[in-house]
């Protein structure tokens, strides 16, 4: 029965949409739906249909007659005619309008028929590739004005676009890229209903980061799809965290045949030592754990370290298993195999990278989160959009992105797209630190009283306005990035600390070479650089400006 289950998993995933259903990409104009389309029926040996055609040709002239001859409101009855008549047939792929899915009967019908996945891309993406075409009827005038309806059309539809929780962003990838991970996020799906599935390629081969409301119940699915060895496993966590998620975990490995085995951790980052590790090496012993045996880390950035470290370094290696429960591990420290523990000289100075096996991430979990801890992982996330995703930012600075799932893929593909181009750290990966030198030094001179991500916001506010005495950044991007930070609840200032002891505690991070302090700092948003020893005065003045 289990290879039978392991082989119908793997076809499943080669045949993301089943035949007789539909296949139908849906979002907003501008992000390529017929394009991609038409690689995906390439690929999958379908017909494509685009419904903007369909309706042309029934109408027998361009939309922008229909809406000036007949008025939108025809155009839109067509459309959820064409619905019903689509929905009706089987094995198509089916690019919709941009509007189309907005009514949420048209999108009920679509969905009845197969996946829907929903195109995404940001205000400039969309202006760039719109403003050169005349047949769009709902963008009239010049391009600021095109841009002023962009952004009024994307606010007014976030809502129906959120609706859909299969969503592939588009901005700065090429058909062929989007079209790959479209089938990816359907293989996700055919595993457990409405997952996200990103792959990242490794050095070794590769391994799914698995995004869905509700999946940590099919974890022990997720593990034996992968052919992960049934028998022990062993679940590293915290007595309040297996309050709350262990049982649910445990049923989930118990019905794929994996017997979980209990291997608690102190609470907090003041336990993220050897001596912690220590603890799990007897605890894996005692419970006669082979190295077959996953290493399940269920919890934040602490657990996950720990157990990822002890994974790496147990009977030479053991496979590793990420479960985050916390927003900013989530979307920060389980991506890119990177595990370490503290050192009273400070933090992640003894590590390994140690790639998962699988990373299983269900936004339902944050529900137990306290806000402080969510605020927390939100500003890592706006760091990912600060890096890599102008649009997400720009999110946080306007209504918040459309749900949570989506915010979390969205700033999950950043860093992946980073740790992609460089697994080991040697170049762009560093750039991932951005606000991360001032911060860990703060986070540590303040005790750990300031959590994590309130270090990292403070030191990105610092980084910016070492940028701007840097000339590298203008006034307005730095103050952008703190009023968006503010805006989060965020604190941008520390109060207390000494700076001398701040300054001094920067010479004990990992990332420095020698006595020369490396920097990331932000030229503009989704643009920054990697400074190496900017000076004495500089390094201290941002300090100061950060420290009341």
């Amino acid at each position: 029965m289990e290879n039978s289950r392991d082989l119908s998993a793997e076809r499943a995933m080669e045949n993301p949409v089943a035949d007789g259903c539909n296949l139908t990409i849906t979002g907003f104009m501008g992000t390529g739906k017929t394009t991609v389309g038409g690689i995906l029926a390439e690929r999958m040996g379908r017909r494509l249909v685009d419904m903007d055609e369909q309706i042309e040709a029934e109408f027998g002239k361009p939309i922008s007659q229909i809406f000036a001859d007949d008025g939108e409101e025809v155009f839109r009855q067509a459309e959820a005619r064409l619905c019903q008549t689509l929905a009706g047939e089987s094995d198509l792929v089916i690019a919709t309008g941009g509007g189309a899915l907005v009514s949420d009967d048209n999108l009920q019908t679509m969905a009845a028929s197969g996946p829907v996945v929903c195109l995404t891309a940001g205000v400039d993406t969309v202006l760039e590739r719109v403003e050169t075409f005349e047949d769009r009827p709902l963008l009239p005038g010049d391009r600021e004005e095109k841009r002023r309806n962009i952004e009024t059309l994307l606010l007014n539809r976030r809502g129906a676009y959120g609706r859909i929780p299969l969503c592939v962003p588009t901005d700065d990838i090429d058909p062929e890229a989007v079209a790959e991970r479209v089938l990816d996020t359907l293989a996700g799906n055919s595993e457990i209903a409405e997952m996200t599935r990103i792959t990242v390629p490794t050095p070794e081969g590769q391994y799914h980061i698995c995004i869905g409301e509700g999946i940590l119940a099919n974890a022990g699915r997720l593990l034996a799809n992968r052919a992960v060895a049934k028998g022990k496993a062993a679940i590293v966590t915290n007595e309040d965290i297996a309050a709350h998620y262990a049982e649910v975990l445990s049923e989930s490995l118990q019905e794929e045949g994996y017997s979980p085995v209990m291997c608690l951790v102190p609470e907090g980052e003041a336990h993220k030592t050897l001596a912690t590790v220590n603890s799990l090496y007897d605890q894996f012993v005692a419970a006669e754990l082979d190295r077959r045996s996953p290493i399940i880390g269920l919890g934040g950035g602490v657990i996950g370290d720990m157990a990822g470290f002890a994974a790496a370094t147990y009977l030479r290696g053991a496979p590793f298993v990420q479960i985050p429960t916390s927003l900013l591990a989530m979307v920060d420290a389980s991506v890119g195999g990177k595990t370490a523990v503290d050192l009273p000289q400070g933090k992640n100075l003894v590590g390994a990278f140690k790639q998962p096996v699988v990373v299983i991430i269900d936004p339902e979990v944050l529900a137990e989160l306290p806000a402080a801890e969510f605020r927390s992982g939100l500003a890592e996330t706006v760091k990912h959009g600060i890096l890599g995703s102008p649009e997400l930012f720009h999110q946080f600075e306007g209504k918040g992105p459309a749900n949570l799932t989506q915010m979390i893929a969205d700033a999950v593909r950043v860093k992946v797209d980073v740790v992609i181009e460089d697994p080991f750290e040697r170049g762009r990966r560093a750039t991932l630190n951005l606000g991360h030198t001032f911060g860990h030094a703060i986070e540590q001179v303040s005790g750990y009283s300031l959590r994590h991500g309130e270090a990292v916001a403070i030191g990105t506010v610092a980084a910016a306005r070492m940028a701007v005495a840097l000339n590298r950044c203008d006034t307005q991007t730095a103050s952008r990035i703190e009023d968006c930070l503010e805006r989060l609840a965020l604190p941008t200032k520390a109060s207390g600390l000494n700076l001398d002891e701040v300054y001094a505690m920067m010479f004990k991070d990992k990332k420095r070479s020698g006595r020369m302090l490396r920097f990331i700092i932000p030229q503009a948003i989704g643009d920054v650089v990697i400074i190496d020893d900017p000076g004495e005065q500089i390094v201290l003045d941002a300090l100061a400006s950060v420290l009341t």
